[in-house]
């Protein structure tokens, strides 16, 4: 058996795991974090007689952690991933000729054995983790098993993890009435700390975790992982910890799985000598994973999980209290590699009220994927597998019945050509079936393209908006975002080779969601952001965000409760868009009202679809004030900001917001918000016979904007707040009466050569701020003080410019130095 140079707890079970499987059959292994499980396990059955030539494959719940055990072990063998040690997950693959050991992610898994029920030239599957319970990882297991029992009686499977329901896995395992051994291993014994911080229920999570941090950085030594629910609470803990000031060696990560690799990587890996770092990070960071130089966790105790509502067919993410197994594997982190202390945001006592597990994905999971898959493995009903849990008869009974709207199965529940077309796409059915359908419609690429962004988290970004973060992706130069768009295009391509129809008009990203969701076309209720969707679930965006103004979204994901559901991902939806998909309508009255969907005047009947009203014709908008009125008051309503106003018309409205700032109240207030309060009375009546926000022009706006401000006040506002200041090199350079610290003007610092005077406003009460750059327009100072800084800083900010630009002229007195646009001055 193999020898290692450094010694690991496991390694004390080593011989009687080896020993287990030389017998034949299944095993449970059951080893704390830090054993050595993951990396060690693999290796020591390279030389197992019953291999032969076969592959041992080891499953990981999640990438980073597939990553960092393939890369370990291939180090342990002087090789690099893809030789005896390969890796094969989504987006990425290293495998070779040589490979041995196959590093896979369960999804990955689950479509081998689908694809290959025999799991040729496999001698061994490791579930690793296998307590986490992933819907993968369950359907692996029951097919391995199934595949075991019927084709392969050599195939040798083990399930491994530190926190394990050991006695119901082993006896699914068992052949016969004989569960399958289970071995033990003691793990590492760095003793762990524990500290019960205790919460109060009235403060918000990230501040409790920031506090907690910074406790933590004052009382200990070394490197902190701080566990939140998910992303969102990342950013805003990171935002806490930076307003605070952080010592100077502490370096702050964030670590959740739709980070890009090197910034995964750079969580993961040791600090440099004499620095610290404060790992952020989601349940990514709970198993198969040695982040270096962590002593120390901060639990908040709580996890990110999604919940599947049958009665809707949609799935929602919900904030949930972590299992005693989850908050075991956090506080385990601490003791890997030394004696660590484990914060916790809880009271001692509720501990033991936690649940022992994590609730199973099958349990709460959507299951038409599984409903597929189980239907092309030849099983209609899941009883039929020995699953560790079966699939809920509600959740299944709506799996099975989405399955069938789509055409994926006939009435006696067998696949159907479509069926198998959908499978064949690694995706969920409903984005498959979008794939599928775009296809007939020559938009395959785009709907695979936005399918890939549904089921790749963090590609393009956090926008709500799809089609924004579908723009972001196709720009993004990025090594994952090429791989996902190279992933994207062979789906196109694979959901296009049937040559299916005819190509029809491309359909807008709103109407291809609207295929695979149409029970979450929205409407916008009342403006804020407020929408309804035709299953009748109510969710929401920020009032800030631009698609809360639109009228009609197809809605994607949303998270949290019913009472206060967010809209994750959706796109803009055009009423003519749903009546084009063949949404059903009862006529109503008529109305002329404000459309903030599409920005517009409409006299319309309204339809219903499902709970919501939509609009379906469009009748002609007369030209009266009160008609502009209605219109204005839109305006305002989707936001006075999206008015057609010039670069001009928003300084003119910046300076005057300045001069009310600086001089009172008899400046007109002229922003966004007072604008918003009274559009029917500045807005209006210079509007008259326009229907729509986009009929709106520039001039209208510059008639309004002309009445609000009377002629001696205009003719002050252009003595008091010029629009642009005229260097003494003659430059005329517009000024940002925008900026935060008051009027701005970004300047050349050779175009103030010769001007000892600081510029001021306002009758010389408010000096500009100057932002000073160099040659090549970047910022060198910024100073509100041009005498004090040619007498003062100027000297050293010369010696550096000299260095850089030796071309230019760089005076010892600027203030009596000729201005200049020009590497070196005229003459």
């Amino acid at each position: 058996m193999r020898n290692f140079a450094d010694r690991l707890p496991i390694d004390d079970v080593l011989p009687q795991f080896r020993q287990t499987l030389d017998a034949g059959g299944n095993l449970v292994l059951a080893a704390p974090p830090g054993a050595g499980k993951t990396t060690r396990t693999p290796l020591v059955l390279l030389d197992a007689p019953w291999r032969k030539d076969g592959r041992i494959i080891l499953l990981e719940p999640r990438r980073l952690a597939a990553r960092a055990a393939a890369a370990r072990m291939a180090a342990s063998l002087g090789e690099g991933v893809g030789e005896t040690v390969g890796l094969r997950m989504r987006l990425e693959s290293k495998i070779s000729g040589k490979t041995r050991i196959e590093v896979v992610t369960e999804g990955v898994f689950a479509r081998m054995i689908l694809d290959d029920p025999e799991l040729g030239g496999v001698a061994c599957v490791l579930f690793d983790e296998f307590h986490e319970r992933s819907l993968d990882a369950d359907l692996g297991l029951a097919l391995a098993l199934d595949c075991q029992s019927a084709l392969r009686d050599d195939l040798r499977l083990v399930a491994m993890s530190a926190t394990l329901d050991d006695v119901r896995v082993a006896r699914l395992m068992g052949r016969g009435d004989a569960p399958a051994p289970v071995i033990e291993s003691a793990g590492r014994a760095f003793p762990v700390e524990t500290v019960y911080l205790g919460r109060d229920p009235a403060m918000r999570i990230e501040e409790a975790v920031a506090r907690a941090i910074l406790r933590a950085v004052a009382e200990e030594q070394g490197s902190i992982l701080a566990f939140l629910p998910g992303q969102a609470e990342i950013r805003r803990v990171a935002s806490l910890l930076e307003e605070r000031r952080l010592p100077a060696d502490v370096d702050l990560a964030p670590l959740y799985g739709s980070l890009e690799r090197a910034e995964q990587d750079r969580a993961v890996a040791p600090t440099a000598r004499g620095r610290r770092k404060i790992v952020l990070a989601t349940s990514i960071a709970e198993t198969s994973l040695t982040i270096e130089g962590v002593r120390i966790v901060v639990d908040c105790g709580l996890s990110r999980v999604p919940v599947f509502e049958p009665d809707l067919g949609l799935t929602r993410l919900e904030t949930v209290r972590a299992s005693r197994a989850n908050v075991d594997q956090r506080r385990g982190r601490a003791g890997r590699t030394e004696p660590g202390v484990c914060y916790r945001l809880w009271e001692e006592a509720a501990t033991g009220a936690l649940p022992a597990f994590a609730t199973p994905e099958m349990l709460s999971a959507d299951l038409s994927g599984l409903v597929l898959d189980l239907a092309y493995w030849g099983v209609g009903d899941p009883a039929a597998l020995p699953f560790l849990d079966l699939p809920p008869r509600p959740a299944w009974a709506e799996a099975v019945a989405l399955t069938k709207e789509l055409g994926a199965l006939d009435q006696e529940s067998r696949l159907t050509a479509k069926g198998r077309a959908i499978r064949a796409l690694p995706l969920p059915p409903r984005l498959a079936s979008m794939v599928f359908e775009a296809a007939g419609r020559g938009c395959a690429g785009r709907a695979a393209q936005l399918a890939i962004l549904l089921s790749e988290k963090g590609l393009g970004g956090p926008d709500p908006d799809l089609s924004h973060r579908l723009d972001r992706l196709c720009a993004d130069n990025g090594q994952r975002a090429k791989d996902a768009r190279r992933l994207a295009a062979n789906w196109a391509r694979q959901a296009a080779s049937g040559g299916r129809g005819e190509a029809k008009a491309a359909l807008s990203d709103g109407a291809l969601l609207a295929l695979a969701f149409p029970d979450r076309i929205a409407k916008a209720r009342s403006g804020g952001g407020e929408f309804l969707m035709a299953n009748g679930r109510a969710a929401s965006l920020p009032p800030e965000h631009p698609l809360a103004r639109e009228g009609f979204l197809a809605v994607a994901e949303i998270a949290g409760r019913a009472a206060q559901a967010r809209i994750l991902a959706a796109c803009a939806l055009a009423p003519d868009e749903v009546e084009a998909l063949g949404a059903e309508r009862i006529e109503a009255r008529d109305e002329t009202v404000f459309d903030p969907g599409s920005g517009a005047l409409r006299r319309r009947r309204f339809r219903r679809l499902g709970a919501i009203r939509l609009g379906e014709q469009n009748l002609a908008v007369e030209a009266s004030l009160e008609n502009a009125r209605t219109l204005a008051r839109g305006a305002a309503t989707a936001g006075v900001e999206r008015l057609p106003w010039s670069r001009a018309l928003n300084q003119t409205r910046d300076r005057t917001a300045f001069l009310r700032r600086a001089e009172g109240e008899e400046w007109p207030d002229l922003s966004d918000s007072a604008l918003a309060l009274e559009p029917e009375e500045w807005l209006a009546p210079f509007i008259v016979g326009r229907t729509s926000l986009a009929g709106i022009e520039t001039a209208d706006l510059d008639a309004a904007l002309a009445a609000l401000l009377p002629y001696e006040l205009a003719r002050r506002l252009d003595a008091e707040a010029p629009p642009f200041f005229e260097t003494p090199a003659g430059s005329r350079i517009a000024l940002d009466y925008a900026a935060s610290n008051g009027p701005l003007l970004s300047v050349r610092v050779q175009e103030l050569f010769g001007l000892a005077r600081h510029p001021s406003l306002a009758r010389g009460r408010v000096p500009v701020t100057l932002e000073l750059l160099s040659p090549a327009h970047r910022p060198i100072q910024t100073t509100r003080d041009l005498p004090g800084f040619w007498a003062g800083s100027w000297s050293e900010v010369k010696k550096e410019m000299k260095g850089r630009y030796p071309r230019h002229s760089w005076p010892d007195d600027p203030a009596r130095a000729q201005p200049t646009t020009r590497a070196k001055p005229r003459g």
